[in-house]
């Protein structure tokens, strides 16, 4: 059986980008993850439609979540060797960028997520002493149990619009970036290789890592980053996550 096909008019191409899902973006040049998150299709702003939440760290969005001294929290899933699925609940600090992994586990219950809720409470109780809103999709696994510790500490709960997620941009940011560095670069055997992976990499991610919109600092580093002069520099190389994540430093 053979098959044909007509000719079609020549026809000008519109953006690829406004017809079909944007692509994964790559990590911006200075080591950042100021770029985008992956989102659906783009969207766009007809005549006497709401426009779409912006994307930009100076759009108003962002800049409320920053007046909140908000915090976003998303779940994300790692299928292990051995096809078992893991959930990773995280935070993230939307003014200081610093991130807290609240707990993996192949089961989620409703137990298990109050739990993580309270102990993020206990262990990090200063840092987010100043936090008045939480931010986070319609997900069913956030249930109103885990919704009431943050309200009993005076957070104010923000859910995104239903297939929003550039309006929880600061927690998929940072999904991206751990898959890109961390996540995609390694087979993941069981539970314990990934907690030790994780947290590796989340303290890697506070200390060491620089971030564009904090002035190439890391979350947890107060100080800007000392200019280069002319005197000879000592680097010294270390790594972490088992060699998969290299760190440099002045030894001087």
């Amino acid at each position: 059986m053979t098959s044909s096909c007509s000719a079609q008019p020549l026809r000008h191409s519109p953006d690829p980008d406004a017809t079909a899902g944007s692509s994964p973006q790559a990590l911006c040049c200075d080591g950042t993850d100021d770029a985008s998150p992956v989102t659906g299709p783009r969207q766009v702003d007809h005549e006497g439609d709401h426009p779409p939440l912006p994307n930009s760290a100076d759009s108003p969005w962002s800049q409320f979540l920053h007046s909140q001294a908000a915090v976003a929290c998303d779940f994300f899933t790692i299928d292990t060797a051995s096809l078992r699925r893991y959930y990773v609940l995280f935070f993230i600090d939307v003014t200081t960028r610093e991130v807290y992994i609240a707990g993996i586990t192949a089961n989620p219950t409703v137990a298990w997520k109050t739990q993580a809720a309270r102990n993020l409470f206990l262990r990090h109780a200063d840092q987010l002493a100043g936090s008045r809103a939480l931010v986070r999709d319609r997900g069913s696994q956030f249930i109103d149990a885990f919704d009431e510790i943050f309200r009993t500490e005076g957070l104010t709960i923000l859910e995104t619009p239903v297939r929003t997620p550039v309006a929880n941009t600061f927690a998929e940011r940072w999904i991206g970036t751990i898959r890109r560095e961390l996540l995609d670069r390694t087979i993941i055997w069981n539970q314990h290789q990934l907690e030790q992976l994780v947290v590796d990499y989340t303290d890697h991610y506070n200390q060491h890592r620089p971030h564009r919109s904090l002035g190439q600092r890391p979350p947890l580093v107060s100080e800007a980053p000392t200019p280069l002069n002319q005197r000879q520099l000592h680097i010294v190389k270390s790594t972490r996550c088992h060699g998969l994540i290299n760190e440099y430093q002045d030894a001087a």
